[in-house]
C-alpha cells in the first residue's frame, strides 16, 4: 500500500459512485503523495453506502461511502463536487460552516445558485466552473479575444454531448457564449439566441446562437464559429475522456488548499488556478 504524504492535500468526493466520481477517485488513490482520500459521499437512498470507496475501481481505500456531509467536511481540507445543484448547495453551505474549500464542477446552476456560492464563497475559498479541462479554459481566453477583435463577425456556439446529459445548453457553452459576449462588449442576456424554428426571419446582428446536440456516449465537444464577409473562424475543443476533467479538478483541489491555509475566502474560476488572468 502507498504511503500517503503529510503534505497530501485531505479531499472528500461527493456523487462518488457517478462517472466523474469515479475518475476522481481514481486520481486521488493514484497519487498518495498529493492527495488523501478523506471521504467519499453518496446519495441517502445509493446502494453503495457503507461499502469501499474504491471497490468499484478495484483498490481498497480504507474510506467507506456514506451519506453524512457534516463528518465528510470536517475530516477534509476540500471537497470535489461534480453532482446536481440541489446536492451542490447542500455540500457548499455545510462547506462553509466547517471551513472546508470547495471545488465545483457542477453544471445546470441557476442565477440564484450561482448568487448564492457567491455569497458562501465570502467564508469559504471556492472554485466554481462548469468545465475543469484546461484546454477548455485557454479556449476561453482565446474566444475572449477572437470576439474583441473580430468586430461585426456573427458568433455561434454548437455542442455536442452524451445522450445522458440533463441540462442544455451546457454549462461549457454558456461560458464560452458569456467569453464572446464580454469580448463583444454586449451582455449574453441580451444577445443569445438558444433556439430557432420556422420562419424565424434573417440573422438579427449582434447575437449569439447556440446549438445542442445530444447523442450515444459523446464527453464534450464545443466549437465557436466567428463568421464574416469571405471567411469563418472556427474553435473547437474536443473531450475524449473525463481524465481531463479529473486533472482540473485536483489542480483546483490543490490550489484551494493553499488559499485556504491563507485564509483567502472568496469566489476563484479556473483562469485564477491556471494563472491565465495574468497571462
Amino acid at each position: 500500500m502507498s504511503v500517503v504524504s503529510a503534505a497530501a492535500v485531505r479531499v472528500a468526493i461527493a456523487g462518488a459512485g457517478g462517472r466523474m466520481g469515479q475518475m476522481l477517485l481514481e486520481g486521488v488513490l493514484a497519487s498518495p503523495t498529493s492527495f488523501a482520500l478523506a471521504a467519499a459521499l453518496e446519495q441517502e437512498a445509493s446502494p453503495l453506502l457503507g461499502r469501499d470507496a474504491g471497490a468499484a475501481i478495484g483498490q481498497s481505500s480504507g474510506v467507506l461511502i456514506s451519506n453524512d456531509v457534516e463528518a465528510a467536511v470536517r475530516q477534509s481540507e476540500v471537497l470535489i463536487d461534480f453532482t446536481r445543484p440541489e446536492g451542490t448547495l447542500r455540500y457548499a453551505r455545510c462547506c462553509a460552516d466547517h471551513r472546508c474549500a470547495m471545488v465545483v464542477g457542477t453544471t445546470g446552476l441557476s442565477e440564484a445558485d450561482k448568487a448564492e456560492l457567491a455569497l458562501l464563497a465570502r467564508r469559504v475559498p471556492m472554485v466554481v466552473a462548469p468545465n475543469m479541462s484546461v484546454g477548455v479554459n485557454v479556449m476561453l481566453k482565446l474566444v475572449r479575444l477572437v470576439a474583441q477583435r473580430l468586430s461585426g463577425y456573427d458568433i455561434e456556439i454548437v455542442e455536442i454531448h452524451h445522450k445522458h446529459k440533463v441540462d442544455a445548453p451546457s454549462g461549457t457553452a454558456l461560458c464560452l457564449g458569456e467569453a464572446a459576449a464580454e469580448g463583444a462588449g454586449v451582455t449574453l442576456a441580451d444577445a443569445a439566441v438558444y433556439a430557432r424554428e420556422g420562419v424565424c426571419g434573417e440573422r438579427r446582428p449582434g447575437t449569439i446562437g447556440f446549438a445542442t446536440l445530444r447523442g450515444g456516449d459523446v464527453v464534450g465537444e464545443h466549437t465557436v464559429l466567428f463568421c464574416g464577409d469571405g471567411e469563418r473562424v472556427e474553435l473547437t475543443h474536443r473531450a475524449g475522456s473525463r481524465r481531463n476533467f479529473t486533472v482540473g479538478a485536483l489542480r483546483a483541489a490543490q490550489f484551494l488548499a493553499v488559499r485556504r491555509a491563507e485564509g483567502s475566502n472568496g469566489l476563484y474560476t479556473m483562469e485564477d488556478v491556471l494563472g491565465l488572468n495574468d497571462a
